[in-house]
């Protein structure tokens, strides 16, 4: 087996036909996503080192400035560990250093799949949520809640405090579709997802890309454009799910 290039007897196009060149507004939790998985499938064994960051960036379609924020991710993870200077590298390694990766490593296949089937959930009721809130004749303080259901997130600088405040954020925007069942399951859903974000590290190019799609919803709803609402929550979940894919596994 050639380690440094994750070459086994599936043979030397493996890494080629498993990472793919990612859409742009989808970089960074793309990355991480298809990276992780990788590892996690054996594409880079155990020990072995990932090519060169300009080698990735290019097979993964990306600026080298996002790959960096990915491998980041990665390490924090625990699945990979990087030197720097002569012979170094970044190397598979699998070894968790974070409550949230050992977390992660101890959960169980079954609660793996109900994660699983949650984040498909979400893609269909909460791109909902935001699309019946932007059919609705608001009022000034349902605008007013809105607003400051974003800003709160926006302005939470500690990890618990943030987490909460974009659960209420999502809440917010399915109390505005006037739907109760729409409701009942975003809660639903906010609780796993809870679940899941605390089996992962806190990423900072994570919560970034997040707050700037929740100002898109935020714009698209009160602009009374629900195709365009659901667009940007699709798109949220759909970030939002990668990043776990990958971390989770």
């Amino acid at each position: 087996m050639d380690a440094a290039a994750g070459i086994g007897p599936l043979g030397r196009g493996l890494p080629d036909a498993v990472l793919r060149p990612v859409r742009g507004h989808h970089a960074f939790e793309a990355c991480v996503e298809q990276l992780a998985t990788a590892i996690r499938l054996g594409v880079y064994p155990l020990g072995s080192t990932l090519p060169p960051e300009r080698e990735l960036a290019e097979r993964l379609g990306v600026s080298r400035a996002t790959l960096r924020e990915a491998m980041a991710a990665l390490r924090q993870a625990g699945l990979v560990e990087t030197t720097r200077g002569r012979g170094g590298g970044t190397v598979v390694t699998l070894r968790p250093r974070t409550p949230s990766a050992r977390k992660a490593l101890r959960t169980s296949p079954a609660t793996r799949a109900d994660w699983l089937d949650s984040l498909a959930y979400r893609r269909v009721v909460e791109p909902g949520a935001a699309a019946l809130a932007a059919e609705q004749d608001l009022t000034t303080a349902q605008v007013a809640q809105l607003e400051a259901a974003h800003d709160a997130v926006a302005s939470s600088g500690r990890p618990a405090p943030h987490r909460q405040a974009d659960s209420r954020f999502h809440l917010t925007v399915a109390a505005l579709s006037g739907s109760p069942r729409l409701i009942e399951a975003v809660t639903s859903v906010q609780s796993t997802l809870h679940e899941m974000l605390l089996a992962i590290p806190v990423l900072d190019a994570n919560i970034a890309h997040s707050d700037r799609q929740h100002a898109t919803v935020v714009r698209a709803i009160l602009a009374g454009r629900p195709d365009q609402a659901r667009r940007a929550m699709e798109h949220h979940c759909d970030d939002t799910a990668a990043l776990l894919r990958g971390l989770v596994g």
